[in-house]
Protein backbone atom coordinates (compact mmCIF):
# COMPACT_ATOMS: atom_id res chain seq x y z
CA UNK A 1 0.00 0.00 0.00
CA UNK A 2 1.33 3.17 -1.15
CA UNK A 3 0.35 6.50 0.72
CA UNK A 4 0.69 10.24 0.25
CA UNK A 5 -0.19 13.27 1.85
CA UNK A 6 -1.23 16.30 -0.34
CA UNK A 7 -1.99 19.91 1.38
CA UNK A 8 -3.10 22.61 -0.83
CA UNK A 9 -3.94 26.12 0.36
CA UNK A 10 -7.71 27.40 -0.04
CA UNK A 11 -7.94 29.19 -3.05
CA UNK A 12 -10.32 32.01 -4.03
CA UNK A 13 -13.17 29.82 -6.17
CA UNK A 14 -12.94 32.61 -8.56
CA UNK A 15 -10.05 29.99 -9.21
CA UNK A 16 -11.43 27.58 -10.93
CA UNK A 17 -9.99 27.23 -14.45
CA UNK A 18 -6.33 27.76 -12.78
CA UNK A 19 -3.53 25.62 -13.56
CA UNK A 20 -0.26 27.43 -13.17
CA UNK A 21 0.06 25.57 -9.75
CA UNK A 22 -0.34 22.42 -10.89
CA UNK A 23 2.22 21.70 -12.89
CA UNK A 24 3.16 19.13 -11.02
CA UNK A 25 5.72 16.26 -12.88
CA UNK A 26 4.87 12.62 -11.65
CA UNK A 27 6.99 10.10 -12.97
CA UNK A 28 4.71 7.94 -15.50
CA UNK A 29 1.98 10.62 -15.51
CA UNK A 30 0.55 10.48 -19.05
CA UNK A 31 -2.73 12.88 -17.80
CA UNK A 32 -1.64 16.38 -18.65
CA UNK A 33 -4.67 17.41 -17.66
CA UNK A 34 -4.32 19.74 -14.30
CA UNK A 35 -7.47 21.44 -14.33
CA UNK A 36 -10.69 19.95 -12.15
CA UNK A 37 -12.68 21.34 -14.50
CA UNK A 38 -11.98 19.69 -17.23
CA UNK A 39 -12.42 16.00 -18.49
CA UNK A 40 -9.97 13.49 -18.68
CA UNK A 41 -9.54 9.84 -18.66
CA UNK A 42 -6.50 8.39 -16.52
CA UNK A 43 -4.59 4.88 -16.55
CA UNK A 44 -2.95 3.58 -12.87
CA UNK A 45 0.37 5.62 -13.03
CA UNK A 46 -1.15 8.91 -13.65
CA UNK A 47 -1.99 11.85 -11.51
CA UNK A 48 -5.47 13.02 -11.48
CA UNK A 49 -6.87 16.58 -10.53
CA UNK A 50 -10.34 17.62 -8.27
CA UNK A 51 -11.29 19.84 -6.55
CA UNK A 52 -13.36 20.58 -2.99
CA UNK A 53 -15.56 23.57 -2.10
CA UNK A 54 -16.66 24.47 0.35
CA UNK A 55 -19.84 26.26 0.71
CA UNK A 56 -23.37 26.13 2.29
CA UNK A 57 -25.50 23.41 1.34
CA UNK A 58 -28.41 24.77 -0.85
CA UNK A 59 -25.08 26.68 -2.44
CA UNK A 60 -24.66 23.73 -4.53
CA UNK A 61 -28.31 23.13 -5.97
CA UNK A 62 -29.27 25.28 -8.44
CA UNK A 63 -31.50 27.96 -7.64
CA UNK A 64 -30.69 27.49 -3.95
CA UNK A 65 -33.12 24.53 -3.64
CA UNK A 66 -31.88 21.64 -1.96
CA UNK A 67 -35.06 19.47 -3.16
CA UNK A 68 -33.80 20.52 -7.19
CA UNK A 69 -31.03 19.43 -9.53
CA UNK A 70 -27.39 19.59 -7.45
CA UNK A 71 -25.19 20.65 -10.23
CA UNK A 72 -21.51 20.54 -10.20
CA UNK A 73 -19.38 23.57 -8.77
CA UNK A 74 -17.69 24.02 -12.32
CA UNK A 75 -21.30 25.01 -13.44
CA UNK A 76 -21.82 28.72 -13.68
CA UNK A 77 -25.59 28.34 -12.98
CA UNK A 78 -24.51 28.08 -9.39
CA UNK A 79 -22.69 31.27 -9.27
CA UNK A 80 -20.05 30.58 -6.91
CA UNK A 81 -17.34 32.78 -7.88
CA UNK A 82 -20.40 35.75 -6.22
CA UNK A 83 -20.57 33.90 -3.16
CA UNK A 84 -17.50 33.15 -0.24
CA UNK A 85 -17.55 29.66 -1.48
CA UNK A 86 -13.89 28.61 -1.46
CA UNK A 87 -11.84 25.73 -3.33
CA UNK A 88 -9.26 23.34 -2.17
CA UNK A 89 -7.33 21.59 -5.43
CA UNK A 90 -5.40 18.32 -4.96
CA UNK A 91 -3.71 15.53 -7.64
CA UNK A 92 -3.41 12.13 -5.88
CA UNK A 93 -1.75 9.59 -7.94
CA UNK A 94 -4.76 7.01 -9.54
CA UNK A 95 -5.42 3.97 -7.18
CA UNK A 96 -2.92 4.85 -4.34
CA UNK A 97 -4.49 5.38 -0.83
CA UNK A 98 -3.29 9.09 0.01
CA UNK A 99 -4.05 11.46 3.22
CA UNK A 100 -5.63 14.73 2.10
CA UNK A 101 -5.28 17.34 3.97
CA UNK A 102 -6.92 21.03 4.79
CA UNK A 103 -4.71 23.44 6.92
CA UNK A 104 -7.76 25.55 8.92
CA UNK A 105 -5.28 27.47 11.11
CA UNK A 106 -6.40 30.80 8.64
CA UNK A 107 -9.69 29.44 7.74
CA UNK A 108 -13.08 28.08 9.55
CA UNK A 109 -15.65 26.40 7.15
CA UNK A 110 -17.90 27.17 9.73
CA UNK A 111 -17.89 30.72 7.95
CA UNK A 112 -18.45 29.85 4.68
CA UNK A 113 -21.43 27.47 5.25
CA UNK A 114 -19.99 24.58 6.88
CA UNK A 115 -20.38 21.79 3.93
CA UNK A 116 -18.29 20.55 1.10
CA UNK A 117 -18.32 18.79 -2.22
CA UNK A 118 -15.79 16.91 -4.33
CA UNK A 119 -15.76 17.30 -8.14
CA UNK A 120 -14.13 16.62 -11.32
CA UNK A 121 -14.95 16.95 -15.04
CA UNK A 122 -16.99 19.51 -16.94
CA UNK A 123 -19.04 17.97 -20.08
CA UNK A 124 -18.68 14.21 -17.89
CA UNK A 125 -19.21 16.45 -14.64
CA UNK A 126 -19.12 14.21 -11.14
CA UNK A 127 -19.73 15.67 -8.24
CA UNK A 128 -20.32 13.98 -4.57
CA UNK A 129 -23.30 14.83 -2.67
CA UNK A 130 -22.42 17.74 0.10
CA UNK A 131 -20.94 16.53 3.11
CA UNK A 132 -21.46 18.53 6.81
CA UNK A 133 -18.27 20.05 8.23
CA UNK A 134 -18.96 22.23 10.90
CA UNK A 135 -21.33 25.21 12.19
CA UNK A 136 -21.14 27.17 15.22
CA UNK A 137 -21.12 24.05 17.47
CA UNK A 138 -19.27 20.92 16.02
CA UNK A 139 -16.59 20.66 13.64
CA UNK A 140 -16.02 17.01 11.61
CA UNK A 141 -12.29 17.01 10.99
CA UNK A 142 -12.03 13.15 9.62
CA UNK A 143 -13.68 11.84 5.93
CA UNK A 144 -13.21 9.02 3.17
CA UNK A 145 -13.75 9.68 -0.12
CA UNK A 146 -14.08 7.55 -2.93
CA UNK A 147 -13.40 8.40 -6.16
CA UNK A 148 -15.24 5.79 -8.68
CA UNK A 149 -13.77 5.87 -12.38
CA UNK A 150 -15.38 3.33 -15.35
CA UNK A 151 -13.12 3.09 -18.52
CA UNK A 152 -10.77 5.66 -16.74
CA UNK A 153 -13.21 8.49 -16.58
CA UNK A 154 -14.56 9.63 -13.21
CA UNK A 155 -18.28 8.75 -12.49
CA UNK A 156 -18.74 9.59 -9.30
CA UNK A 157 -17.46 11.09 -5.89
CA UNK A 158 -18.51 9.27 -2.75
CA UNK A 159 -18.60 9.95 1.21
CA UNK A 160 -18.37 6.96 3.38
CA UNK A 161 -19.23 7.38 6.58
CA UNK A 162 -16.91 5.10 9.03
CA UNK A 163 -19.47 5.48 12.03
CA UNK A 164 -18.56 6.51 15.72
CA UNK A 165 -16.84 3.16 16.83
CA UNK A 166 -13.38 4.76 16.76
CA UNK A 167 -14.47 8.66 18.43
CA UNK A 168 -11.93 9.59 20.76
CA UNK A 169 -9.02 11.92 21.27
CA UNK A 170 -7.06 13.80 24.01
CA UNK A 171 -8.96 14.98 27.00
CA UNK A 172 -10.72 18.34 26.39
CA UNK A 173 -11.41 18.08 22.44
CA UNK A 174 -14.89 17.47 23.43
CA UNK A 175 -15.74 15.26 20.61
CA UNK A 176 -19.00 13.61 20.29
CA UNK A 177 -20.91 11.17 17.78
CA UNK A 178 -23.15 12.85 15.20
CA UNK A 179 -25.88 10.92 13.69
CA UNK A 180 -24.07 7.80 14.52
CA UNK A 181 -22.15 8.51 11.28
CA UNK A 182 -19.52 11.09 12.65
CA UNK A 183 -16.65 12.02 14.78
CA UNK A 184 -16.94 15.93 15.52
CA UNK A 185 -14.96 18.16 18.19
CA UNK A 186 -16.65 21.05 19.33
CA UNK A 187 -16.21 24.13 17.55
CA UNK A 188 -15.51 25.99 20.51
CA UNK A 189 -12.58 23.62 21.09
CA UNK A 190 -10.75 24.69 17.85
CA UNK A 191 -7.63 26.50 17.34
CA UNK A 192 -8.91 28.81 14.87
CA UNK A 193 -12.09 29.33 17.34
CA UNK A 194 -9.70 30.20 20.16
CA UNK A 195 -9.30 26.70 20.92
CA UNK A 196 -6.56 24.72 21.48
CA UNK A 197 -7.27 21.61 19.39
CA UNK A 198 -5.94 21.27 15.50
CA UNK A 199 -9.44 20.88 13.76
CA UNK A 200 -7.19 20.59 10.02
CA UNK A 201 -9.17 18.38 7.74
CA UNK A 202 -8.21 15.12 7.18
CA UNK A 203 -9.55 13.21 3.93
CA UNK A 204 -8.71 9.45 3.66
CA UNK A 205 -8.93 9.05 -0.49
CA UNK A 206 -9.30 5.79 -2.23
CA UNK A 207 -10.39 4.76 -5.88
CA UNK A 208 -12.68 2.05 -7.40
CA UNK A 209 -13.99 1.14 -10.74
CA UNK A 210 -11.59 0.99 -13.96
CA UNK A 211 -8.78 2.96 -15.63
CA UNK A 212 -9.07 3.62 -19.58
CA UNK A 213 -6.64 0.00 -20.16
CA UNK A 214 -9.93 -1.82 -18.05
CA UNK A 215 -7.39 -2.26 -14.99
CA UNK A 216 -9.25 -2.81 -12.09
CA UNK A 217 -8.36 -0.10 -9.28
CA UNK A 218 -8.46 -1.54 -5.93
CA UNK A 219 -7.44 1.15 -3.22
CA UNK A 220 -11.06 1.24 -2.09
CA UNK A 221 -11.03 -2.45 -1.21
CA UNK A 222 -7.40 -1.60 1.11
CA UNK A 223 -8.95 1.00 2.63
CA UNK A 224 -12.22 -1.54 3.73
CA UNK A 225 -9.69 -3.76 5.20
CA UNK A 226 -8.27 -1.19 7.21
CA UNK A 227 -11.65 0.40 8.54
CA UNK A 228 -10.36 -0.94 12.04
CA UNK A 229 -7.54 1.42 11.92
CA UNK A 230 -7.37 5.43 11.73
CA UNK A 231 -4.75 6.09 8.71
CA UNK A 232 -5.59 9.98 9.47
CA UNK A 233 -4.96 9.11 13.04
CA UNK A 234 -1.54 8.00 12.28
CA UNK A 235 -0.83 10.80 10.34
CA UNK A 236 -2.02 13.58 12.81
CA UNK A 237 0.77 11.14 15.10
CA UNK A 238 3.88 11.50 12.51
CA UNK A 239 3.36 14.96 11.79
CA UNK A 240 3.01 16.23 15.16
CA UNK A 241 6.44 14.05 15.98
CA UNK A 242 7.69 16.20 12.92
CA UNK A 243 6.05 19.50 13.93
CA UNK A 244 7.71 18.96 17.55
CA UNK A 245 11.32 17.86 16.41
CA UNK A 246 11.39 20.77 14.36
CA UNK A 247 10.36 23.19 16.59
CA UNK A 248 13.64 21.91 18.88
CA UNK A 249 15.96 22.65 15.86
CA UNK A 250 15.10 26.52 15.45
CA UNK A 251 14.04 27.67 18.70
Amino acid sequence: MATARYDVSLLPILALGLSSSLWIVISDDTNHVFSPCADTKVQLSDGYTFGIVFASRNAFYNNGNTSGTQLSPCDSRLGLSGQSAQISVFRPKVDEISILTINTSSFSPDNVGGYMVAFGGRKYAARSLPAFVANGTYTVTSFTLVLEFQKGRLQNLYWKRDGCAKCGGPSGTGMVCLNNQDCAIRTPSCKNHGGNVDCSIGIQLAFSGTDKHYSALNSWYEVENLRQYSLFKLYSNLRDSLTSQYDSIFN
